[in-house]
């Protein structure tokens, strides 16, 4: 995998994170409706114009938080030094069982969204089970 696998894992993951970044800021009613069914998509999308104002807000600036991650890490997939990509790859791991901990503790006791947070969790698994298999390979590759 060396050099060349990290370039795809970090494409990958940056094609991931631009296109539920751009589906966030442009599509979210859509994607609520999708993801959690019309009923519990008129309940996230706020009770009052006030509320549907902030939340349309809130999920405009995460999406673009997730434009900028991809775009981050589009740029960090051309670094060549091995160091810096398994500390990269570690902290990738680091992030995603953070956020699975988050949803498993905070996501799962909200109503509207009590349902989702198995399926994120696994998601957030699956990410960080990805850059581990990348450790991995790279720790076998050098020690071999």
């Amino acid at each position: 995998m060396g050099p060349n696998g990290f370039f795809v894992m970090c494409s990958l993951h940056g094609l991931v994170a631009l296109i539920c970044g751009i589906l966030m800021m442009f599509y979210s009613n859509e994607l609520f409706v999708f993801s959690h069914g019309k009923d519990h998509a008129s309940k996230l999308l706020g009770s009052t114009p006030h509320d549907e104002l902030l939340i349309r807000t809130s999920d405009s600036f995460s999406g673009l938080l997730l434009c900028a991650i991809g775009c981050l890490l589009f740029m960090v997939a051309f670094v060549k030094d091995r160091e810096f990509q398994g500390f990269f790859a570690r902290g990738c791991v680091m992030l995603h069982v953070s956020m699975a901990i988050w949803r498993y503790n905070f996501e799962r006791k909200l109503d509207d969204l009590g349902h989702d947070w198995v399926r994120l969790v696994v998601a957030d698994l699956a990410l960080a089970l990805s850059w581990i298999f990348f450790l991995v390979y790279t720790w076998r590759e050098k020690y071999d």
